[in-house]
């Protein structure tokens, strides 16, 4: 293949991670909106949306493998293609996450702590998500640098709200009066709710792996790699 067309693969390739890291965000917010709303039926776009999502990253899958095979790539090319992969493999566990907003939605008939802030948390790590993104599009190490010192602030908040789920259940009372059904519905209550901030904390992580890898990508470098 000419240097030309091959080329023009490799942008073809960037504005598709691109495209498909607006859907992943899209579908996290969903997820978001349906948890604090209740909404059922847009729960369940967002479950079964993901098919969407797997079928992107399978296509870029073989895009990848495809300008592998095509030509012999140079140092720079190669670390973009193997960055590329391992963003696309990232944001594809970000919809999985996403799927499981909805799949809680589901579950969450009430909301027993009003004093953790779900949707600040969520909103903090979208904010991530699109600045990594942004970084590997501009190919900017420093964004990629800021990017994993603001995940200290996230796990933070996951840590307080957990903190704050488990300190009022060891709290709560529950007497003899109590029934059985109460006190199911209870710890199904405090579960649901650490598995979502347990959830949105590893899309902050991810966040962090798609700068390590563009930091790589950019720099050959592997400081933000674990």
């Amino acid at each position: 293949m000419p240097r030309e067309g091959y080329q023009e693969k490799l942008d073809a390739l960037r504005e598709d991670v691109l495209y498909m890291s607006e859907v992943v965000l899209e579908r996290l917010r969903m997820g978001l909106d349906a948890l604090e709303t209740k909404d059922e039926d847009l729960a369940w776009e967002v479950i079964e949306g993901d098919d969407e999502v797997n079928q992107l990253y399978l296509d870029l899958e073989q895009d990848c493998i495809d300008l592998l095979a095509l030509q012999q790539p140079v140092a720079s090319d190669l670390r973009f293609i193997a960055a590329s992969f391992k963003i696309i493999t990232d944001l594809e566990r970000i919809a999985d996450l996403a799927t499981n907003l909805g799949e809680y939605t589901h579950e969450a008939e009430r909301d027993l702590y009003p004093d953790v802030d779900i949707q600040e948390i969520g909103t903090l790590v979208i904010e991530m998500v699109e600045a990594a993104m942004d970084a590997y599009d501009d190919e900017d190490p420093d964004a990629c640098l800021a990017i994993a010192e603001q995940d200290d602030t996230i796990d933070e908040r996951c840590e307080s709200a957990s903190g704050t789920i488990v300190r009022d259940l060891i709290e709560r009372e529950v007497d003899d009066e109590t029934g059985e059904e109460e006190i199911e519905q209870l710890m199904a209550d405090v579960s649901r709710l650490l598995l979502t901030v347990r959830d949105l904390e590893r899309v902050g992580d991810h966040a962090v792996n798609i700068a390590a890898r563009t930091l790589y990508m950019v720099e050959n470098s592997d400081e933000l790699i674990y």
